[in-house]
């Protein structure tokens, strides 16, 4: 615990649920008792005007409450707060509070009191200006020399300076090249503003400058008018300071020595009158405000920096003199003094923390013990270290790197599938041609054993799935506290989904303000994208599995998708999808097989994932555990290459598209400059059918445009069909191999890396990637083959050749005895065991065919892939 601390002298939380911001905190004597004691002024975001008179309390005793002089609902937002000499006639101090569309100015006065309550405090509305810009910020000051009175200057959110004499409004000017507000400060020393604009420079503007320019009400955005009336408003100077500023101030403590200091985001400047550099300061942290002070050294001045890590710095000039902790980051930071106590320091949080502090130090109060002087036993030491080591050896071996906690999760998210479709379809937009779109609703519960804070539940579903609605935000939950979520998910774009699953994901902050993430899966049904249909017999392409138990009835395992009068006779069971294809499930009377057949192979994917699952599913609930599905039929390179092909052939002609949209865009730019050139000549010459030329051009772009969408959305759906496609092959290769679950990992993430596919990283090169590296290590011939370096770039290939035979060496060494590792020492174990590793195959062979011994398995060649036209 440090003991650089800043000290409570006073402190308070203001309201519930408030904010605040940079201007809504000012310190003054703004009652004008004449004390010299300074109040505090708070604004908020929600209209509250508060006006505070601290008075030291003891440690653990809480604010009293006579030091809250004022209260007021202002019912509009407070954007800033300052205290001068806002009314004519009189010197004395009044409040002028900025809302987002009004001016308003106050006098604050007190009445003495005859009973216990104490004084009286009121506020009374000197004068209003309702603004016809939104404001941002203003300052103040006695423009142009004038005495004993102070001006109003207000910067709106377009970039106009509106100032103010008092009760009347004096005149208007925009700020040229303006794009987003920034801090604005007056220098009666030199009588000009200064403000940062979105250029990141320090731009500085003489009020006489600003009084004799061009009215802003007359002002046109053409460059007709120039100096026809009024004076061009022209910069007095400029300084690039390279970053937005965070806040700026004018000090001059005294007659000799003015400075101009910025915040900014990263450095910490200090400037002369002419915009200079005086000297500058690289901050090593993320600042939130400051304030400049009066230094007890002759010449030098002293500046608060507070940070964003609670840090309070207290700087001369360039030098660190002091750092204490705070206990909330502040977004203002003053110096007040109150009761004869100087230099107090009145910090503001974002959340209403309103503190009173000074800088001090706590005396440690612990002392360590005595050291208890006895003889060391180092037998006894060596027997524990030995029993300690022997502990330490045992965890590792039996536990993970990071071991789970058997202790229950703080936050659980559970979602529960409807097991029926929605009655009234909840799908929106969908772009599916089926006459009828269904739905299905997903109700998530989020329980929580502990505070959480801000939680937020994330929904997601894969294209072409979509969700009606796909972010909740929470209150604060309770410990012991649910919430409960219902949406729907259905079927958005006009194509078959790869994949029935979807994931829950809340995230929260427990108290100590550590994040923390939840999340489930859960499982769609079929019946969302497909209802029964008439089966058939003919098809393009045909799959058998095979099981070790014999058929089971479809009235058993797909009650959803046959109806219960056919009894045990259905042998034959038809699917039809929404998109339009079919794909028919057929059982075998006489043998242990169902066969799957469709005309396009990526629709076999659904039905026979969800074949073998509900076969899982049914023999598991029958305590059966010896059921095994295996595929010993061939596997269908041929057709998964030509989706492969349709896929990279769209992602060139994407390229193509791209290029002739950057020529046509280039051409339609340099028209352009050339008839602006014509439009602005004096002498204006013949257009030379450059104007037809432009038509022509920007035509060609709104075509390219569109056929760039198209060809979009053909690869989106070209995608989606080679993952379906992609994971029929996976199932199909680990039912051939009956590889495990972890090799099944593996194939996963080597032939599914993507979840979307796009022009700088696409499908083709990065699995071409990962089925080399595997070919290199695991699936090696020969040591020497490991040796071989991959290329560490990846970019798109010419075509697809190389990927299509990396593919089939892939599954010709997996026939020939190789297994799936990620383990460097088990991939040259496997080739050293492999009777003489895998066979180099040659080149004349592959090109031909490749046969794996012990299967009916073919691999067609590439040579014979390139000669076949794809199917539309």
């Amino acid at each position: 615990m440090s003991l650089f601390k800043a000290r409570d002298w006073w402190s308070t939380i203001l309201g519930e649920k408030e904010e605040f911001d940079q201007g809504c905190l000012c310190v003054a004597d703004v009652d004008n008792s004449g004390s010299g004691q300074d109040k505090v002024i708070v604004g908020s975001y929600k209209g509250y005007l508060r006006i505070f008179n601290p008075h030291p309390v003891k440690p653990g005793d809480e604010v009293q409450p006579e030091d809250l002089l004022l209260e007021v609902q202002l019912r509009e937002p407070i954007l800033q707060v300052e205290v001068g000499k806002f009314v004519s006639g009189t010197e004395g101090l009044h409040l002028a509070v900025l809302h987002c569309r009004k001016l308003c100015v106050y006098a604050v006065s007190g009445t003495q009191g005859n009973v216990e309550h104490g004084n009286q405090y009121q506020i009374k509305l000197m004068y209003e200006h309702n603004l016809q810009r939104t404001a941002c910020n203003m300052t103040y000051g006695p423009f142009g020399g004038v005495k004993g009175r102070d001006l109003i200057c207000i910067q709106s959110m377009d970039g106009m300076l509106m100032l103010f004499e008092q009760e009347s409004y004096a005149f208007g000017r925009f700020l040229p090249g303006f794009l987003l507000p920034g801090p604005l400060a007056y220098s009666s020393r030199t009588d000009s503003f200064i403000t940062v604009s979105s250029c990141q420079q320090v731009e500085s503007y003489k009020y006489q400058v600003l009084a004799f320019a061009t009215d802003a009400d007359e002002r046109q955005d053409t460059e007709q008018r120039k100096l026809s009336s009024g004076k061009r408003l022209v910069v007095d100077w400029v300084l690039n300071i390279g970053e937005q500023a965070l806040d700026i101030c004018i000090v001059s403590f005294n007659q000799g020595v003015s400075s101009v200091f910025v915040l900014g985001e990263r450095n910490f400047f200090c400037l002369k009158d002419n915009g200079q550099i005086r000297f500058m300061k690289k901050l090593d942290y993320s600042p939130s405000c400051f304030v400049p002070y009066c230094s007890v050294r002759e010449g030098t001045v002293n500046t608060l920096i507070a940070t964003h890590s609670k840090i309070l710095n207290v700087y001369q000039d360039v030098t660190l003199k002091w750092a204490t902790q705070l206990p909330c980051i502040p977004v203002s930071v003053k110096v007040a003094n109150f009761q004869d106590l100087k230099g107090v320091i009145v910090t503001l949080s974002d959340d209403g923390h309103l503190q009173c502090s000074y800088l001090g130090t706590d005396p440690s109060i612990f002392q360590a013990p005595k050291v208890d002087s006895r003889e060391i036993n180092y037998e006894e030491m060596n027997a524990e270290m030995k029993e300690l080591q022997k502990i330490i050896r045992e965890a590792t071996r039996t536990q993970d790197i990071l071991p789970e906690s058997e202790k229950p999760r703080d936050v659980t998210v559970t979602a529960e599938v409807s097991a029926d479709l929605d009655e009234e379809s909840q799908a929106i937009d969908s772009e599916v041609k089926a006459e009828a779109v269904p739905s299905v609703t997903v109700k998530i519960t989020i329980q929580s054993r502990v505070t959480a804070q801000k939680p937020s539940l994330t929904v997601c579903v894969q294209a072409p799935l979509a969700v009606t609605c796909d972010q909740f935000v929470f209150d604060d939950l309770e410990p012991d506290s649910s919430e409960t979520v219902v949406l729907s998910v259905f079927l958005k774009e006009n194509c078959s989904p790869p994949e029935l699953e979807g994931t829950c994901m809340v995230s929260y902050n427990i108290p100590t303000g550590i994040p923390r993430v939840s999340q489930c899966n859960f499982s769609l049904p079929l019946k969302l994208v497909c209802f029964p249909g008439q089966p058939s017999k003919a098809a393009n392409h045909k799959l058998t599995i095979d099981t070790n138990k014999p058929p089971i009835s479809f009235v058993t395992i797909f009650p959803d998708f046959v109806d219960a009068s056919q009894g045990d006779q259905a042998n034959a069971l038809g699917f039809q999808f929404l998109t339009g294809a079919k794909t028919t499930l057929l059982a075998s009377k006489t043998s242990q097989r169902y066969r799957i057949q469709s005309d396009q192979l990526e629709d076999l994917w659904l039905v026979t994932k969800e074949l073998v699952h509900r076969l899982e599913e049914h023999f598991k609930k029958q305590n059966c555990k010896d059921f095994a599905c295996t595929f010993s039929g061939s596997i269908p390179l041929q057709e998964y290459f030509e989706l492969i092909d349709q896929h990279f052939e769209l992602r060139l002609n994407a390229e193509k598209y791209q290029e002739l949209l950057s020529e046509r865009a280039v051409q339609f730019r340099a028209i352009e400059r050339r008839l602006l050139t014509r439009f602005k000549d004096k002498t204006p010459a013949p257009l030379q059918h450059l104007d037809t030329l432009l038509e022509g051009t920007f035509r060609e772009v709104i075509a390219l445009a569109d056929a760039a969408e198209e060809n979009q959305a053909n690869m989106f759906q070209a995608f989606t069909k080679l993952k379906s496609a992609t994971h029929l092959v996976i199932m199909l290769i680990s039912l051939w191999q009956k590889l495990s679950t972890d090799q099944v990992a593996i194939l996963e993430a080597t032939f599914l890396p993507l979840a979307e596919d796009t022009q700088e990283l696409g499908w083709e090169e990065t699995v071409d990637a990962a089925v080399s590296y595997l070919l290199r290590t695991c699936l090696s011939k020969s040591s020497k083959e490991q040796a071989l370096t991959l290329s560490s770039q990846l970019s798109m290939p010419k075509d697809t050749s190389k990927l299509k035979k990396n593919i089939t060496l892939f599954c010709d060494r997996l026939a020939k005895g190789g297994r799936l590792s990620l383990s460097t020492d088990s991939a040259t174990q496997q080739a050293a065991v492999m009777p003489g590793g895998c066979a180099t195959i040659p080149e004349s062979d592959l090109e031909e065919r490749t046969i794996m011994p012990g299967s009916t398995a073919m691999f067609t060649s590439h040579r014979q892939t390139t000669k076949q036209k794809s199917k539309p």
